[in-house]
């Protein structure tokens, strides 16, 4: 066991003021007072082939969600404009299944032209797995940050996913970075991995100089394997966004689904345990907080867009 392993150990099982107050100074050293927020579009939902354990949207779950194809790049353009007029930073598409085809990656590339041209955001873009063609098209067609999560440790990830293999991930998390695109890519805390796991999935974040960590808490979905696996504890949640943090000092760490549920009153503790970015609006395919309330959230924690 290498000694920064060792470390965060000791640092997560000692006291948590302590851990906070670390991930904080870390915070503040590398992002000042700055903050970020994006707001996401679901714009094809369900019908997945892989066999996520979590996930709604998967094909091998009877989850009761609203499934649809590709949406209309009309419906996907007026969605952007209501988030960047309500105040998001970063606007996000996002799509279920393993890759698109050749036409839907049009669809993409064509609401990407126009939402680039009207809104002031940045846009980004969760599509699942990517050739080396299709990375470069979103470079080209403005895309500013590509959002692929590994979930979870790769110890841990046949527990999670058995329909695709953990390398499929890295490799196109390669290709991204390869056609010149910042890269989003965290995971899933709850899921029943051990702190040691944690560990090993923020060293490997760091390993692969990803820009940006988006963390998430298990929110779970009946049908799915696990619809009965127990909720985070909020401090639980909270030392996991200061585990990250502590690892990836100069990254930026974005808290998304989940926080309502794992951390109930503490969700402004967010920014605390290192967090600068904050997932706003309606998740994929459940309901987040009033988009309002988080903005005078960031505002009475003195941060700044």
């Amino acid at each position: 066991m290498n000694t920064l392993r060792e470390e965060i150990i000791k640092a997560v099982h000692g006291p948590v003021s302590e851990l906070i107050a670390k991930a904080d100074q870390f915070r503040r050293k590398y992002k000042s007072n700055q903050a970020f927020t994006c707001g996401i579009i679901n714009a094809k939902s369900g019908q997945c082939s892989q066999d996520c354990s979590f996930c709604a949207q998967s094909g091998h779950y009877d989850t009761k969600i609203s499934v649809y194809p590709f949406m209309d790049t009309k419906e996907i353009i007026e969605h952007a404009l209501r988030l960047d007029k309500a105040g998001v930073t970063n606007f996000s598409i996002v799509t279920s299944g393993l890759m698109l085809t050749p036409k839907e990656m049009n669809m993409v590339v064509k609401a990407v032209d126009t939402i680039k041209v009207k809104t002031g955001c940045s846009v980004c873009a969760s599509l699942g797995n990517l050739t080396q063609d299709m990375a470069i098209s979103l470079k080209q067609c403005g895309l500013t940050n590509y959002h692929h999560n590994l979930e979870t440790a790769e110890s841990f990830f046949d527990q999670v996913c058995t329909t695709h293999a953990y390398e499929d991930d890295l490799k196109t998390i390669k290709l991204v970075q390869e056609a010149g695109l910042k890269i989003c890519s965290g995971g899933i805390m709850g899921l029943g991995e051990t702190w040691e796991q944690r560990i090993e999935l923020a060293l490997c974040l760091q390993n692969l100089n990803v820009d940006c960590i988006p963390l998430n808490f298990l929110h779970p979905v009946p049908g799915t394997p696990l619809a009965n696996q127990s909720l985070l504890a909020p401090l639980e949640a909270v030392k996991s966004i200061a585990l990250y943090r502590l690892i990836n000092p100069e990254k930026d760490i974005v808290i998304c689904g989940g926080r309502e549920v794992s951390l109930k009153e503490y969700q402004s503790w967010v920014f605390l345990a290192g967090a600068n970015g904050l997932m706003v609006g309606n998740y994929l395919t459940t309901k987040g907080r009033d988009i309002q309330t988080d903005l005078e959230m960031i505002k009475e924690m003195g941060l700044v867009l």
